[in-house]
């Protein structure tokens, strides 16, 4: 399994100014605009480890997701939350062909914890031996950081802080969370069950 995020998070979509009034960052002066692809950054990099923690996409984009074999050919889990719409499947053979699945054929089943490709007769299209299925999906919470829940809003607002502070400081590179962060982001953490499966 693959995923690929097809399209990235526009810049107009980040809350640069906010994350400057979170930081009491001066304004007023000719050079305020000088730092902004540095917290734009911060801000990606918090988003990136949020969504990494809780599999769930925060702000809207275009994925890919690329399979050698169905987990469950009755219904295919995606990997992350939530997904909005499946906008192309595609079945690849070992030698590049390609057929693009007729829409009519499956259909998307919206959870906020495991979303699945569904079949829409009894089981999803066979895969070609030695080949893979690719399916185009649009997925994410909202199209800008104001439609968020507070709770994730502050969460990325805290953990940028965090790797603004601390970006000189090489004793964290093995990475770590700030327990205000884990504890706001723990309710959007999916619970695996029996192997791997979504509770």
């Amino acid at each position: 399994m693959m995923l690929m995020e097809e399209t990235e998070i526009a810049g107009a979509a980040l809350p640069v100014d906010g994350f400057k009034a979170h930081l009491r960052l001066g304004s007023g002066f000719a050079e305020d605009a000088v730092q902004d692809g540095v917290l734009a950054g911060f801000l990606r990099a918090a988003i990136a480890a949020i969504e990494a923690r809780t599999a769930k996409i925060l702000l809207a984009r275009s994925f890919q997701l690329t399979l050698a074999d169905w987990r469950d050919a009755t219904g295919q889990p995606f990997p992350v939350a939530p997904v909005t719409a499946v906008t192309g499947v595609t079945l690849v053979d070992r030698d590049g062909g390609e057929v693009v699945v007729d829409p009519a054929l499956y259909r998307l089943e919206r959870d906020s914890q495991r979303p699945r490709l569904m079949p829409v007769a009894t089981l999803l299209p066979v895969i070609p031996q030695s080949g893979e299925a690719r399916i185009a999906f649009d997925a994410g919470m909202g199209a800008d950081f104001d439609a968020l829940p507070a709770d994730l809003r502050q969460a990325v607002m805290l953990l940028a802080a965090h790797y603004y502070e601390y970006r000189d400081d090489t004793a964290l590179s093995a990475g770590c969370m700030p327990f205000g962060v884990t504890s706001l982001i723990e309710r959007y953490r999916t619970v695996r069950l029996l192997g791997g499966g979504a509770a």
